[in-house]
């Protein structure tokens, strides 16, 4: 049957239920009758939701592609503030549960039709009743419709128990406000061919259930002694990554810490040495001085923050001085105590004072929130040096011969600087499906 419709009848339903997160923003969605969780992957997506929930009565087919609701690589390498938290359930949804309880949308695509009229009226006391959620779409075959495709006979699936006009559908819905606190708007996905839309309907009719009072009320009556029982078997949870997180947020500052002060000390040796440690492919030619780039870059930003990142890096790497005849110079540099050593030592360091690393690099300060935070923050991390006094990141020096080659190899460009979005996961995800 999808075919006969563009996009296909099931991305319709799907995408309904997408506008309605896009407008309504809710922060805890149960799917019931998730199957293979073909909404839930889509809805993953939308990050305003922090609980999302899908319940089955079939467990195998729930475990079939449960593992593809897990975070992808860039929710690791970009994670967000954004909270994520996926469960699903074996259960069935004419029981309760009262972990599904104050939701903000509960739908049941192509659900209802599957239960027996003695089950649909369980299946309206617990979702209605007991779950009693701000806002329910159900969606469920016209059979006004089915008349349009060609030998079809009966039902459009053999499980389907009841298949209702639109007048049948709307009276249950109506019941179902009338008993339960809610008022229903009605429409549907997949139009009839031009001429015949008013006379059959869409092809999958939708009731849209909106709880009276909206988010600030609930229904007192199933509410205050309704018993928590647990009918449901858990199959899957997991905690897509946070910065709400300290840990998460420590790996991720230190990484980024890492990447700049690496960065900044560079672009202080190279501009003491006028040479640039990045090679082009293009050859000779092509090579010119990474720390004009940079300079050019950093003409960008606010004339105050320039200038204070140039004067506390060229704090940090002072390197030259003259000795009384003027005819050598020597390169002092850093140790691990904070004391100054000749450059003939191992181990030398440079000092990449915090002040200069917050100032200069907006996702650091937005990390940390402000420098007390960021040394706090960096204090005791075994990855990070600090000067003695804790005001400055060490980072080792090494000769230029020896630094030819890409800071990208590093891995902290990689990880701080990707540019592969959820955003385009999500396209290519949905592209496949």
């Amino acid at each position: 049957m999808d075919p006969v419709f563009s996009p296909p009848l099931h991305r319709q339903r799907h995408q309904f239920v997408i506008d309605f997160v896009k407008r309504n923003k809710p922060r805890k969605v149960v799917d019931l009758g998730c199957g293979e969780c073909s909404l839930l992957q889509k809805l993953k997506f939308h990050r305003e939701i922090e609980l999302l929930v899908g319940v089955d009565i079939d467990g195998a087919k729930v475990k079939k592609k449960m593992h593809g609701l897990g975070p992808m690589s860039t929710d690791y390498l970009q994670p967000t503030y954004d909270q994520l938290r996926v469960e699903l359930y074996q259960g069935s949804v004419t029981q309760k549960d009262g972990r599904l309880r104050g939701f903000d949308l509960v739908t049941g695509i192509e659900l209802i039709e599957h239960l027996t009229l003695a089950d649909l009226e369980h299946f309206s006391e617990v979702v209605f009743g007991y779950m009693n959620p701000v806002a329910v779409i159900i969606s469920t075959p016209n059979s006004e419709f089915n008349p349009l495709f060609s030998g079809l006979t009966g039902f459009r699936h053999i499980d389907h128990k009841f298949e209702w006009t639109r007048a049948e559908f709307h009276s249950w819905a109506l019941k179902v406000c009338l008993e339960y606190g809610y008022d229903v708007e009605f429409t549907g996905v997949g139009k009839a061919p031009p001429g015949q839309q008013e006379r059959v309907g869409f092809c999958s009719q939708i009731g849209v259930f909106h709880r009276l009072g909206g988010r600030n009320c609930c229904n007192l009556l199933f509410d205050d002694d309704a018993e928590d029982v647990f009918s449901y078997k858990l199959l899957y949870s997991i905690n897509y990554p946070s910065l709400r997180d300290n840990n998460i947020l420590r790996r991720v500052l230190v990484c980024e810490v890492l990447y700049w002060a690496e960065k900044l000390k560079r672009r202080c040796m190279e501009e003491k040495t006028g040479e640039t440690l990045f090679q082009t492919e293009g050859g000779a030619e092509e090579c010119v001085s990474w720390s004009e780039r940079y300079m050019e870059v950093e003409k960008q930003k606010t004339a105050a923050c320039g200038a204070e990142i140039n004067s506390s890096v060229e704090q940090c790497g002072r390197r030259l001085s003259e000795d009384q005849g003027g005819e050598k110079e020597e390169l002092f540099r850093r140790n691990s105590q904070g004391q100054q050593e000749s450059s003939c030592k191992p181990n030398r360091c440079v000092s990449v004072p915090l002040a200069v690393l917050w100032s200069s690099c907006p996702k650091i300060s937005a990390l940390s929130g402000s420098l007390t935070n960021l040394r706090r923050l960096l204090m005791d991390n075994p990855e990070v040096q600090l000067s003695q006094d804790s005001s400055a990141v060490l980072v080792q020096e090494q000769e230029l011969e020896e630094e030819s080659h890409d800071l990208e190899d590093s891995g902290y460009a990689e990880a701080s600087q990707c540019s592969y979005s959820a955003e385009e996961e999500r396209e290519n995800w949905e592209a496949s499906d």
